[in-house]
């Protein structure tokens, strides 16, 4: 047998670059800059939780652990998501160059990398049970997980699969208020989720709109599938304008000024862009929806979402 100090200096950079190029692939084909979609929102979550701690703000350690619980648990849902759509992915023009199916990745990478990040979530929901005696996390982790992966099985048997994605994905600010103060958990945060879930039903609903016909195919639920493009469209539309109202509406009740309510103005206007810019003739611009402007919406409202409760806080002498 070779140990390691008998290889020669070639050989160990090359087994360096293929794991650096594995991380790569897995990072591309989960999609990992998009956590950015859902973090923001956990960040303000846990920004507004944090008004009743005893220092009236979340500490770092609080910070770490939402952001390694967020990233974490996404990675392994969006690494389950690809392992099960592997052969549909295949099928399909517009996914079969995702790494999975192209041969870039293997299923057994692909199961090392969902195990690496199921083993980083659970610590980082055990974390705030040591580090601040909050089981919540510990305790419920698993059944939250449970609803992110299961949404990988919906398109299969419901057409409203886009509201599962949005419930499972809108869970994260209810959960990091439950994370960082759970006896303040209230209508705020439950709100707060709710508007997380439509913004992200509605988008979903315009990404499916170019799987249409491998969606029929395949036998596959989807809105636009079921129901066509037009009414599918229409019903982004009647979501995204109930988001607007509950943002205003979570605003209101968390005594938020006039940044938070600006941020709120700004979202209103992308999603209205974000809705013109898709018809049910044309999808050319999905990805401008998809992924530039929803990113857009969520980075905008949590800074200025935060900048308006760090106002609000009085001034330590």
């Amino acid at each position: 047998m070779t140990s390691r100090s008998d290889q020669s200096p070639s050989s160990i950079t090359s087994e360096r670059t293929g794991l650096l190029a594995s991380v790569r692939v897995w990072t591309e084909m989960i999609k990992f800059s998009h956590s950015v979609f859902a973090l923001p929102f956990a960040i303000i979550a846990t920004f507004l939780a944090g008004r009743s701690l005893p220092d009236g703000r979340p500490g770092w350690l609080h910070l770490v652990l939402i952001v390694v619980c967020m990233v974490a648990a996404r990675s392994v849902a969006m690494t389950f998501n690809r392992i099960v759509d592997a052969r549909i992915d295949a099928r399909n023009p517009r996914t079969a160059s995702r790494p999975l199916p192209a041969g870039r990745l293997t299923l057994i990478q692909a199961w090392m990398f969902l195990g690496i990040f199921f083993a980083t979530y659970t610590i980082g929901c055990f974390g705030f049970y040591f580090k601040f005696g909050n089981a919540w996390p510990m305790l419920l982790g698993g059944p939250v997980l449970a609803v992110l992966c299961g949404y990988s099985f919906s398109k299969r048997f419901t057409r409203y699969s886009h509201f599962w994605l949005g419930s499972a994905i809108g869970i994260s600010p209810l959960a990091a208020w439950i994370a960082i103060h759970p006896e303040t958990v209230g209508l705020p945060a439950i709100l707060l989720s709710a508007a997380v879930m439509l913004w992200i039903a509605g988008f979903d609903i315009i990404y499916a709109c170019q799987d249409i016909d491998v969606d029929r195919k395949e036998g596959l639920f989807s809105l636009p599938s079921r129901i066509g493009p037009a009414r599918a469209l229409m019903i982004t539309r009647i979501a995204h304008v109930i988001v607007v109202a509950l943002l205003v509406f979570v605003g209101k009740l968390t005594g938020l000024g006039w940044v938070y309510l600006a941020g709120v103005g700004m979202v209103a206007l992308l999603l209205l862009i974000e809705n013109l810019s898709v018809r049910a003739d044309d999808f050319s611009k999905v990805n401008l929806a998809f992924f530039t402007i929803n990113g857009m919406v969520s980075l905008l409202l949590a800074t200025c979402a935060v900048i308006d409760i760090l106002m609000k806080m009085p001034a330590v002498l």
